[in-house]
């Protein structure tokens, strides 16, 4: 199928070793297309997924939760997911469209 939309997100890992602190950012990206929902270790058929929701915490970052069957994960966006949210919300089971 093909992709509708995509948003990237970030994910950090800290790693302790020999006492030191490092920071790990990895970029990634959630792409919705007409049956599902994909991120990186996930996949989420799109009837299961009732609702995106953007929640800004400051400096230009926030989270964006998706609202599932199987319980609400969250991810780290730089970027607004206002569009990514938009083509959700006008899919045939989309925000609640049924």
């Amino acid at each position: 199928m093909a992709l509708v939309a995509s948003q990237p997100y970030y994910q950090v890992q800290r790693e302790v070793t020999e006492g030191e602190q490092k920071r790990i950012v990895s970029d990634r990206r959630i792409d919705l297309y007409h049956d599902r929902i994909t991120t990186h270790r996930r996949v989420f058929v799109l009837t299961d997924v009732f609702d995106i929701s953007y929640r800004r915490i400051g400096g230009g970052v926030g989270f964006l939760y998706l609202h599932t069957s199987i319980g609400v994960f969250s991810y780290t966006v730089n970027t607004d997911p206002g569009r990514f949210i938009d083509r959700f919300k006008d899919m045939p089971f989309g925000g609640y469209n049924e």
